[in-house]
């Protein structure tokens, strides 16, 4: 059976996810088509489109796809059966503030993408947007599936279904698998058994970056149970989980870690919270684990700053640049991405289960139904079916549903341009747990200022902030 599809990637000149997931494409049989690559940036889209002509060739490659660069988003997605959303909203420069800016609070953020005073500033840019693509897809292609790939994840999929509540949409994230295969290591460590993170299950639910695992096994074998053995073994040193990399990867590697905050929240809380430390981190008290930068040092993870980032993206888009101009090998290798699996799945080739970011329909009946929580979901023939999670045990439903309020208080600000309400989700924040409310308002007024360029077409900061 072949499929012949129309992807519209909407941020298509992307210096890494464009290429994991062209890559990902060309290895997926039985598929053919149009990739229609549209970004702001049109000269980054023009060299990943030469990058997939580089990609057609490849012996390796099974699929084909023709790789076309928009000029208008309208064209991109017209026809399209798949879009895909993946844009950074903002510049580095306005990244800068919402990262760096709280620090003079004692406010230490290493991500600051999803919560945090950083994760409500990326939310007030990056919704706008969104209404927009909502907007047009509803005019354009009503019955394409939406992948969102963006941060903070769980605001970008809210708006697409409150704007276009017929959507067909979920958010797509890698954080429960890399918890899946810190488990495998567990299996290894413990049992001596070698498999690979598909082999076991897991029963995760949360919100996004915020998810727990109430149950995992692989076989017959608890592999909850094996964790305290586990860290008798390996807690103090720490254990990094990726495959290919050291164990203490987390010792030279910003975006690493050593899993010692989630074992330490495991003894906590009985559940094994399922995303990397560095944004679980975000989700708890600031005096916990980011109280300053060498209690994260003892935590075994990174803040990773915006320096770092923007020298990251200045090599990638040199060797984009390269690979574009075929002075590099584009290397056409399957990733540990379930994006293109769960395409295929829904265009009808066989099913699978996999976590997403949907609407709750009652499949956390722990919270508020319409939030968008994470959780295992069936993809097979054209729909998507999420799937009612275990019970979390009461602390942590607590903890998480804290952060269901926060994210929908915070859209709803955004929604009716009301920055008091926004002031009160950016306030109630637990990395803003330690300011007086004074300080808070302080801050949230300068990030604001900070970032006004992406703003001033929707907020009226001077008429809310000089009052």
């Amino acid at each position: 059976m072949q499929k012949t599809i129309k992807i519209a990637y909407i941020g298509g000149g992307s210096k890494l996810w464009a290429r994991v997931f062209m890559s990902d494409l060309a290895l997926a049989e039985n598929l053919s088509g149009e990739i229609a690559l549209y970004d702001i940036d049109k000269e980054a889209a023009i060299r990943n489109a030469k990058i997939g002509g580089y990609i057609n060739k490849n012996p390796k490659t099974k699929s084909k796809f023709d790789y076309k660069v928009y000029d208008k988003l309208e064209d991109a997605l017209a026809d399209a059966t798949f879009v895909v959303l993946s844009i950074l909203p903002g510049t580095f420069k306005e990244m800068r503030s919402d990262v760096h800016a709280p620090e003079k609070y004692g406010i230490y953020q290493s991500v600051g993408d999803t919560a945090g005073p950083g994760g409500v500033l990326r939310a007030m840019r990056t919704v706008p947007i969104y209404e927009d693509f909502a907007r047009k897809i509803k005019a354009i292609c009503p019955n394409a599936w939406v992948i969102n790939f963006t941060n903070p994840m769980s605001i970008c999929t809210k708006v697409l279904y409150d704007v276009f509540p017929e959507i067909k949409a979920f958010g797509c994230c890698h954080e429960v698998f890399h918890a899946q295969e810190f488990l495998t290591c567990v299996l290894k460590e413990i049992k001596g058994i070698n498999v690979h993170r598909s082999q076991i299950y897991t029963d995760a639910c949360g919100v996004n970056h915020f998810t727990w695992m109430s149950e995992a096994k692989y076989g017959d074998i608890d592999l909850l149970a094996l964790l305290p053995e586990f860290e008798e073994k390996f807690y103090d040193e720490g254990y990094f989980e990726r495959e290919g990399k050291s164990r203490f990867e987390f010792k030279t590697d910003p975006f690493a870690y050593g899993n010692k905050l989630k074992m330490d929240l495991y003894n906590k809380y009985g559940v094994l919270a399922a995303a990397g430390d560095r944004h679980l981190a975000e989700f708890m008290p600031n005096t916990w684990y980011l109280k300053d930068k060498k209690t994260v040092e003892n935590w075994q993870f990174g803040l990773t700053t915006v320096d770092f980032r923007e020298k990251q993206q200045a090599e990638r888009i040199a060797e984009t640049i390269d690979m574009a101009e075929g002075r590099k090998e584009f290397p056409v290798v399957k990733s540990t991405e379930e994006a293109v699996d769960l395409m295929k799945a829904i265009l009808g080739f066989g099913s699978i289960v996999s976590n997403v970011n949907m609407p709750n329909q009652g499949q956390m009946p722990q919270m508020p139904l319409g939030s968008i929580v994470e959780t295992n979901c069936v993809f097979s023939n054209d729909q998507v079916k999420p799937i009612v999670s275990k019970p979390l045990p009461s602390a942590v439903a607590n903890l998480v549903y804290r952060s269901c309020v926060n994210i929908d208080t915070t859209y709803e600000g955004i929604k009716e341009r009301d920055l008091g309400k926004l002031y009160v989700a950016f306030a109630n924040q637990a990395l803003c747990n330690t300011l007086t409310m004074e300080e808070s308002y302080e801050l949230f007024k300068e990030m604001c200022y900070n970032t006004r360029n992406y703003l001033d077409d929707y907020f009226d900061l001077d008429g809310y902030f000089k009052k």
